[in-house]
């Protein structure tokens, strides 16, 4: 396997020429500084009349600013959310005005669904064009309200450099989200007297972290110590407030079992003592059926959606719930909490760390272990280790995390494919498990890989995609013959929309309504944009094919033939609770 460059270091930012011999510039040379000032590296993006101006600034900024230009808009932004979710920082888009900004939408409710930080900045018309149905004019701050975190429109130059300090401090503070500033081409075109950028650090009125309220901790702690079969359920909060470190200790000083969603999957590493599994409609049986029957469920930055909960009335009533968010708006919201802890969970953490007794849960954590054997019996063993002749995809992830041992980015689209990967990769490292979790967009993976590829080249990227999902975005091979970012693609084909597949095979009398999808020969289709690939249907060839494909010099494709008709298990069946949780086929 090859040895991967550690990451670069960060380029040493420089004024613009156009910023050195002059403080009168226009509002695109504004826009592109405060991206600088901003430690902004990699731009995703699509150019077009509406934001010509911006490009057209961006011509002087090569050395400072990296612009991947996609294929499709939709594209853009996938990979800013990948490319934030692997490097914790910021991912910044740019679009043009109408059919640009609105093929943003689709990610921009991802990335709020999901609370990932991205900035997008649209052309727009020019002002004294606005309402009068213009060519390529569309109310994107009416049409992006409900999916952002923020929205504003710029008519005016001299509000860019406030705006863009604002848009970046929301995106990233508190629980973060997507951005989107509109620019108007008049206020790209605009010259003013610029004094320099600032970066803001409050906004008056938005607070992004509620004040710790240290009794709600002490009776958080209180009820701790006195739980007998207390039960940890985590999320991606605990990657999103930087963490890991302090949920980690607080874990182990508990001793308390601990189940993650599939958002925060590798806050801790996958096989840690005390890490019990995923949670969730195709998670793990323990985690699932014992959250029925835990005393004290502590939650920490999740927020109890509804894969994760099955039927409310049937979830967790036997329990006292401590609930640690940084969103107020998310106590409550599902599940009521005993005890509702505000705050960061860096912040509060610790606190909560100092105050409980250090334990040990045997007998508890012994149950957890029955089920895990039960479930490792009759699904996990033999789609591992298959006695068929097809392939599993089981198998094909037990053979990569072998090669990878645990440290490669794992990107996911969405079905089949993607709840076998949450449920078998193993992770040593955190934000190493991306992929689209609330709003479950199909075409995810492939874009968003490339965005992971840059925010950290350190590690191997390796896309995990269906053939139904990979069609919807494989226009993305042409911004990786481009621009040769190095991501491995796997394919696993079976011929079918797999996961709706399985819900007409088990809810709609095998009725296959329209879900036989036929793919091209993706093999050829990576060649024509020169990407070396492979298609493989036999074991005897899986390892060697994995092996090539990660010893490749650059991006590669790897399709992988598996079985049609394969099931994914366990299942909470829609309607039912968490602990009616099935094993097969015939339990449903």
């Amino acid at each position: 396997m090859q040895t991967l460059k550690l990451k670069a270091t960060p380029k040493e930012k420089k004024s613009s020429p156009a910023i050195k011999h002059a403080q009168e510039v226009s509002g695109s040379v504004a826009v592109l500084d405060a991206l600088v000032a901003e430690n902004v590296e990699t731009i995703f993006g699509y150019p077009g009349g509406a934001i010509m101006p911006i490009y057209d600034a961006l011509y002087d900024y090569k050395e400072q600013l990296n612009h991947i230009l996609v294929r499709h808009e939709q594209g853009a932004i996938h990979a800013a959310q990948g490319f934030a979710r692997a490097s914790g920082q910021v991912g910044v888009v740019f679009a043009t005005s109408g059919p640009g900004a609105t093929n943003l939408v689709t990610g921009l409710a991802d990335a709020m669904i999901d609370s990932t930080p991205v900035v997008c900045i649209t052309g727009q018309v020019f002002a004294h064009l606005l309402g009068t149905d213009a060519f390529q004019e569309t109310d994107v701050i009416n049409i992006t309200t409900p999916i952002t975190k923020w929205n504003y429109q710029v008519t005016d130059a001299t509000e860019i450099p406030a705006v863009l300090a604002k848009a970046f401090y929301i995106a990233k503070s508190g629980r973060p989200g997507p951005v989107v500033i509109d620019i108007t081409k008049n206020a790209q075109l605009q010259k003013f007297n610029y004094a320099g950028y600032e970066k803001c650090e409050h906004i008056r009125s938005y607070r992004p972290k509620p004040i710790v309220r240290k009794e709600y901790v002490e009776q958080a702690a209180e009820l701790i110590n006195a739980a007998e079969k207390p039960f940890i359920i985590f999320g991606q909060g605990v990657i999103l407030g930087n963490a890991e470190k302090e949920f980690q200790q607080f874990v182990e000083k508990s001793g308390i079992p601990a189940a993650w969603t599939i958002m925060g999957m590798s806050a801790i590493p996958t096989d840690h003592p005390l890490g019990v599994g995923m949670l969730g409609m195709h998670g793990n049986y323990g985690p699932n059926v014992l959250t029925n029957e835990c005393d004290v469920l502590i939650a920490i930055g999740m927020r109890f959606d509804d894969r994760v909960t099955g039927r409310l009335d049937k979830y967790a009533k036997q329990a006292k719930v401590i609930h640690l968010d940084i969103d107020p708006a998310e106590i409550d919201k599902n599940v009521k909490a005993t005890v509702p802890v505000w705050g960061d969970c860096k912040e509060t953490l610790p606190l909560l760390t100092e105050m409980i007794k250090q334990k040990v849960y045997p007998q508890w954590l012994q149950k957890f272990q029955e089920y895990r054997q039960k479930e490792e019996d009759k699904v996990i063993y033999e789609e591992l280790n298959p006695t068929t002749e097809v392939l599993t995809m089981g198998e094909v992830i037990k053979e990569l995390n072998e090669l990878t041992k645990g440290d490669a980015i794992i990107v996911t689209d969405v079905g089949q494919h993607q709840m076998v990967a949450c449920r078998y990769a193993k992770m040593n490292q955190t934000k190493s498990n991306i992929t689209s979790g609330g709003l479950g967009t199909m075409g995810y993976a492939l874009p968003a890989a490339i965005g992971a590829a840059y925010g950290d080249p350190s590690r191997h990227t390796v896309a995990i995609i269906g053939d139904g999902g990979f069609q919807m975005t494989l226009q993305e091979l042409g911004t990786i013959m481009q621009f040769k970012p190095n991501v491995k693609i796997i394919i696993l084909n079976n011929n079918f929309l797999g996961m709706v597949r399985q819900w007409q095979q088990l809810f709609h009398e095998k009725r296959y309504s329209f879900v036989d999808i036929t793919s091209p020969d993706f093999v050829q289709v990576a060649k024509g944009f020169g990407i070396p690939g492979k298609s493989i249907s036999k074991r005897p060839d899986l390892k060697n094919a994995l092996k090539e494909m990660l010893d490749n010099d650059g991006s590669f494709l790897l399709e992988i033939m598996v079985g049609k008709e394969n099931n994914v298990f366990p299942m909470v069946p829609q309607g039912r609770g968490v602990a009616e949780i099935v094993l097969c086929r015939e339990e449903v």
